[in-house]
C-alpha cells in the first residue's frame, strides 16, 4: 500500500527548563542539522495540541502529562511560520506541495527529565542555553522560536 502523503500543517515545539536551557536534537538523516521537535499531523483533524503531545514522545520519551511534565507546561505560543519545504523533503507532500504551516509551541521540562531519543530519527541531544540553541539550529524558523523563549517562559 503506498505511503499517504504527509499534510503540509507541523509543529515545532522547543522543550526547555526554567533556566532557560533548550534541548535540541540531531537528525539521523542529516548529521550536524540540529533542531527542536517538529513533525506533522497525522490526519488532518488531529488537534495540534495533540500531534505536539505524540511528536514529543515519539522522538524524546518525554510523556506529557506524566508527573514530572504536566500538561500545562504544554504552551501554544501562537506563532506561526509559513515556509517552503526543503526541497530534498518535497517528495513526501502530495505533488504541487510546496510550503508549509508550522504552529509553535513550548513545553518547560525539569532538566533531570530523561531523554530517550528515537534512533532512526535522532543521533543525540543536547541542552543548550537559549542564545547557543537558537544558533546552533538550521532552521531559521526554529532558531526565531527559540530567540522568542524568554517572552513565553
Amino acid at each position: 500500500m503506498p505511503r499517504p502523503f504527509k499534510i503540509p500543517a507541523s509543529v515545532l515545539v522547543v522543550i526547555h527548563t526554567r533556566e532557560l536551557e533548550v534541548l535540541l536534537i540531531e537528525r539521523a538523516d542529516r548529521p550536524g542539522y540540529w533542531q527542536s521537535v517538529t513533525g506533522s499531523k497525522d490526519a488532518i483533524d488531529e488537534p495540534l495540541t495533540d500531534t505536539a503531545m505524540r511528536e514529543v514522545a515519539e522522538e524524546t520519551g518525554i510523556v506529557i502529562g506524566s508527573p514530572a511534565v504536566p500538561v500545562g507546561n504544554l504552551r501554544d505560543w501562537q506563532l506561526r511560520n509559513i515556509y517552503e519545504i526543503y526541497p530534498v523533503w518535497r517528495h513526501r507532500y502530495a505533488p504541487g506541495v510546496t510550503h508549509n504551516t508550522e504552529h509553535v509551541f513550548g513545553l518547560r521540562v525539569p532538566r533531570d527529565v530523561p531523554v530517550t531519543l528515537a534512533p532512526r530519527e535522532h543521533l543525540r541531544h543536547e541542552w543548550l542555553p537559549w542564545r547557543e540553541a537558537a544558533d546552533r539550529c538550521f532552521s531559521p524558523s526554529n532558531a526565531e522560536a527559540i530567540l522568542q523563549l524568554p517572552r513565553f517562559a
